[in-house]
This record gives C-alpha cells, sequence and structure tokens, in this order.
C-alpha cells in the first residue's frame, strides 16, 4: 500500500475570491501588478483580527502563494494562525465580502471579521 505525501498547509484562495481580488486591484489603478496581502493582528471582539489589502508585492519575509492568477503573500507571523485557511468571497443574504475558513480558528464572532485560538 502507498500513501499520498501530506500536502503542506497552505493559504488558499477560491476562484471566486481571486475574481473579486482583481476587481478591486483595477478599482484601485493596481490591475497589472498587485498582491493580496492576507494577514492578522491583534484586535477585534475576539482577540485577532483578519486583515486584507492589495498591496505593490511582497515583504522580504512573506511567504508568497499564487493561485487563480492572485498572488497572495503573508508574513510569517500571521502565517502560523493561517495555515489552513480558505479565502471565499460571499455575496449571499448574509452579506457581502471576502470570508475566512480557518480550521485554526477555536471561536470567531458573530460578524466574522475577528477570531481566537
Amino acid at each position: 500500500m502507498t500513501t499520498k505525501p501530506a500536502e503542506p498547509l497552505t493559504v488558499t484562495i477560491t476562484e471566486k475570491a481571486a475574481d473579486k481580488a482583481k476587481h478591486f486591484a483595477q478599482k484601485e489603478g493596481k490591475a497589472e501588478a498587485f498582491v493580496l496581502r492576507v494577514a492578522v493582528k491583534g484586535g477585534g471582539c475576539s482577540g485577532l483580527q483578519y486583515v486584507l489589502e492589495v498591496v505593490d508585492g511582497p515583504g522580504p519575509n512573506d511567504k508568497v502563494i499564487e493561485q487563480h492568477g492572485v498572488k497572495l503573500c503573508v508574513d510569517k507571523r500571521s502565517f502560523v494562525f493561517l495555515a489552513g485557511t480558505v479565502l471565499d468571497f460571499s455575496d449571499g443574504l448574509n452579506g457581502k465580502g471576502f470570508v475566512f475558513q480557518n480550521p485554526n480558528a477555536k471561536s470567531v464572532c458573530g460578524c466574522g471579521n475577528s477570531f481566537s485560538v
């Protein structure tokens, strides 16, 4: 019996979220070359808060992940909290916006923008 090696934990972006990121980058005049920074900072009602922003390029210590034509950059400190996370975009009845599906979150606030581990 052969076993498939485990895939390393990473941050994943869905195709829908990637399309929305491209749209927002274009609105900011950065359609040609942009990077989507995904990070975590202290704050929010649960202790840690997600950060998502369009930037010109990754930092020197960032992990860079490319999927669906979008480059994501995650700093090493944030990656510890975000490994395994899926970044999606929701346009359902409960509101529009980017959604973080983070397996590391032990609890999430009602708005979904902050979490604790």
